[in-house]
């Protein structure tokens, strides 16, 4: 008995740690970006590049998301909230579309660090405009 209620505890605290669940209204707003690494040294931008082209990334109450870049809308489409995870399902032409998620990494009322979920992940710190 005292073994199954150890092995009931530990359990509990897995689950309860594991928890860590991002409501969506945690998200609302602009949150322009302020530092963007990736894994993959190919792909890094050069000196000045993030200033210019000041990306960012919306979050509406109605689950819209945007991402922004040069001014322009780069992509937009819906999203939810699965703990951690935004999964992002992106509005292509003909109707088509795609998902594909973000793993949130840490997030407070000033700042938002997320990354692509791939071979070789992008990782992006914003901050919140206000």
């Amino acid at each position: 008995m005292r073994l199954f209620l150890n092995a009931s505890a530990i359990v509990l605290l897995v689950l309860t740690s594991c928890s860590n669940t991002i409501k969506p209204e945690e998200l609302y707003g602009r949150w322009n970006y302020i530092k963007v690494d990736n894994s993959n040294l190919q792909d890094t931008l050069p000196d000045g590049e993030l200033e210019l082209q000041s990306p960012a990334i919306i979050f509406s109450n109605n689950r819209d998301l945007i991402i922004e870049w040069g001014g322009k809308n780069l992509s937009s489409g819906k999203f939810r909230m699965e703990g951690k995870i935004i999964r992002y399902t992106e509005d292509l032409p003909r109707g088509q579309k795609r998902e594909f998620p973000f793993l949130i990494k840490s997030l407070n009322s000033k700042e938002l660090v997320f990354q692509t979920m791939e071979e070789s992940p992008t990782t992006v710190t914003a901050r919140i405009k206000r």
